[in-house]
C-alpha cells in the first residue's frame, strides 16, 4: 500500500518536510517513491508547495494520506478535486462543471488567505507600535530619574517652598496700596509745620512791642 506522508528535512529546531508518496512499510524518513511537494511550518502562514495534479493522481490510485498530510491536501484543494473527479467518473458532473466548481472554490480560498495575511500584517504593525510606545515610556522615565538624581540637593524643595509662598508678594503689594490710600497724613503734617511758624512769627513781634513800651516807663 502507498501512503502520502511527510518526510522530515532541515536542521534541529527548524524542520521542514517533503510531501512524498512512499511504501507504507518504509521508515518515515526512509526511501520514497515520488516527492509531490513540500511543507514549511516555520513561516506564518505555513508555506505549502504542492503539485496538485500528482497529488490527485496518487489519491485516484488508492494512496492513503496520513492525518497531517490529509489536512495539507484538504487545505490545497487536492481532496476536493479528487471528490469532483469521482463525480465526473460516476456521471453526476461534467468536466466543465467540475472545473467551474473547483475554480470557484480556489478563488474563495485565495480570498481567505489574502484576508488572513492582511490581518497578520496589521497585527504585526500594532504590536510594533505598542512596543515602540513602551520603549518611549521607559526612556522618558529613565531620563526623569537621571535628572532627579543629578539635581542639587534642596533645589526641588526650595522651588516647592517658593511656589507655596507665592502669595507673599501680593500681600506686600496690598500694603503698598493701603499706604498710598492713606497718603494724606504727610500732607497734614506739612500743613501743621507751615501754620506753626506763621503763628510764632505773628506773636513774636507783639511781645517785642510790649517789652519796648514798658522799658521806657522805668
Amino acid at each position: 500500500m502507498v501512503k502520502l506522508r511527510l518526510r522530515r528535512q532541515g536542521r534541529k529546531g527548524k524542520p521542514f518536510y517533503y510531501i512524498v508518496a512512499a511504501d507504507a512499510r518504509a521508515p518515515r524518513d526512509g526511501r520514497f517513491i515520488e516527492r509531490i511537494g513540500s511543507y514549511n511550518p516555520n513561516t506564518n502562514p505555513a508555506t505549502i508547495d504542492l503539485n496538485l495534479d500528482d497529488a490527485v493522481r496518487w489519491l485516484g490510485n488508492g494512496a492513503v494520506p496520513t492525518d497531517t498530510c490529509r489536512a495539507i491536501l484538504s487545505y490545497k484543494g487536492a481532496l476536493y478535486k479528487h471528490h469532483l473527479n469521482k463525480g465526473v467518473t460516476k456521471g453526476a458532473l461534467t468536466e466543465e462543471q467540475a472545473a467551474a466548481k473547483f475554480d470557484a472554490w480556489m478563488q474563495e480560498k485565495a480570498d481567505k488567505i489574502a484576508s488572513k495575511a492582511e490581518g497578520l500584517t496589521q497585527s504585526a504593525a500594532e504590536q510594533a507600535a505598542a512596543a515602540h510606545k513602551r520603549e518611549e515610556e521607559i526612556r522618558i522615565a529613565r531620563e526623569k530619574a537621571i535628572a532627579e538624581k543629578n539635581a542639587p540637593e534642596g533645589v526641588a524643595e526650595d522651588a516647592a517652598d517658593a511656589a507655596a509662598e507665592g502669595d507673599a508678594p501680593e500681600a506686600t503689594d496690598e500694603a503698598a496700596v493701603e499706604a498710598a490710600a492713606e497718603g494724606d497724613a504727610p500732607e497734614a503734617t506739612d500743613e501743621a509745620a507751615v501754620e506753626a511758624p506763621a503763628a510764632e512769627a505773628t506773636e513774636a513781634p507783639e511781645a517785642s512791642a510790649e517789652e519796648a513800651t514798658e522799658i521806657p516807663a522805668e
